[in-house]
């Protein structure tokens, strides 16, 4: 008898679990205003986006070129020269040093991605999602592991929250094209 009401046991609950399985074969999103935003967002500008962009901004004591070639496959390369030297006080007189070119310098390759979501729990907004390695010789360090505020991509600007390197108001314009930087 005890075998019996197992044996009855196991397959209501195999028939219950084979039932439930039984639905749509769309997924089930756990935030759908998101997914919707971010795939009007993916639509909208990944056309734009494609391509070759590039960002130098030279000062005083700090030198950055930077330049990002994305694929429409979601894979990015990317150049980026960076260069600082200090101000110090000789015999009484201020003066710089030679430029030095940081480790940060180098070629890079990885992924790339725009979503609409909010990564560390503020506020959702539009993020353009870079994860890159260095090439060669410095391939065990990250070019880039971070999700940068995303404005607005067209046919000459890309407009970004500034990662290393920003304008005063905390953002990056990268024009489209390819150039060699130029310090």
């Amino acid at each position: 008898m005890k075998t019996m009401k197992i044996w009855r046991f196991a397959f209501v609950m195999l028939a219950a679990f084979s039932l439930a399985s039984c639905g749509s074969d769309e997924p089930q999103w756990a935030d759908p205003e998101a997914h919707e935003k971010t795939e009007q967002l993916r639509a909208q500008y990944t056309p734009f986006i494609v391509g070759t962009w590039h960002y130098e901004k030279v000062g005083a004591s700090q030198r950055f070129f930077e330049q990002l070639t994305f694929k429409d496959d979601g894979t990015f390369t990317g150049t980026r020269k960076w260069q600082t030297r200090k101000l110090v006080t000789i015999d009484g007189e201020q003066r710089y040093t030679d430029w030095e070119t940081l480790e940060l310098s180098g070629t890079f390759t990885g992924t790339w991605s725009l979503s609409y979501w909010a990564p560390y729990g503020g506020e959702k907004s539009n993020y353009l999602q870079l994860i890159a390695k260095y090439d060669g010789e410095n391939q065990n360090y990250m070019a880039y592991s971070t999700c940068l505020t995303f404005g607005y991509a067209d046919e000459t600007t890309l407009h970004i929250q500034g990662f290393y390197v920003h304008d005063d108001d905390g953002w990056a314009d990268y024009q489209r094209g390819e150039i060699e930087p130029s310090f």
